[in-house]
């Protein structure tokens, strides 16, 4: 179970905010390109900079080891990274229902990271991120690289994992239409600030 909280939470270029994500919802965020919403994310996933507090249930990030941390709070950024040359070798883990729910195959994981499309990386990067079973999903354009056929099975894999696992998520996403489908609430950061967006 995951409830992310935010206690006058200030990431780079942002003013604080106060903001609680419980279990099972997911909040949407958009903004202008350059507002600071990837930043939040960083900060949030304790990549970068920060101030004020962020708790996951009753554990606060500055009493936290770093790596501890992330793997309570997963980011999925815009462009992942790959440490290994076979895609398997980067799963802990059963990966059959994770892969089939993204329209995959398991002799995915023989293939070289190389060899994989942008929206392959993208669906595989998320396959991977969930399959460490984080309590906090940060999710920055999952489906930015992918046609509408694959974006609805991210939408749809990744509501079933908050439901399943109780966890909370942020979703960064341009689309409005994609905002008002995954999101219980919305978020919208304007001149540094983060507002609340009617859907």
């Amino acid at each position: 179970m995951g409830r992310l909280i935010l206690r006058q939470f200030q990431g780079a270029g942002l003013e604080p905010v106060d903001l609680t994500i419980v279990a099972g919802e997911c909040v949407t965020l958009t903004g202008s390109s350059g507002s600071g919403k990837t930043r939040l994310l960083r900060a949030i996933a304790d990549l970068d900079p920060h101030g004020g507090a962020a708790l996951v249930d009753r554990q606060l990030v500055d009493e936290t080891p770093p790596p501890e941390w992330r793997q309570r709070v997963g980011l999925l950024p815009a462009e992942s990274h790959w440490w290994q040359e076979r895609v398997g070798d980067h799963f802990n883990g059963s990966t059959t229902q994770l892969l089939s729910a993204l329209g995959l195959s398991e002799a995915c994981l023989e293939w070289q990271v190389v060899r994989l499309s942008s929206g392959e990386r993208q669906r595989l990067a998320l396959a991977r991120l969930l399959d460490r079973q984080p309590a906090v999903l940060l999710l920055d354009e999952p489906t930015a690289n992918l046609d509408p056929e694959n974006s609805a099975r991210v939408e749809a894999l990744v509501g079933d994992y908050a439901q399943q696992h109780g966890a909370a998520v942020l979703w960064v996403s341009h689309d409005p239409r994609q905002r008002r489908r995954v999101g219980q609430r919305h978020l919208v950061i304007r001149e540094r600030r983060i507002e609340t967006e009617s859907a």
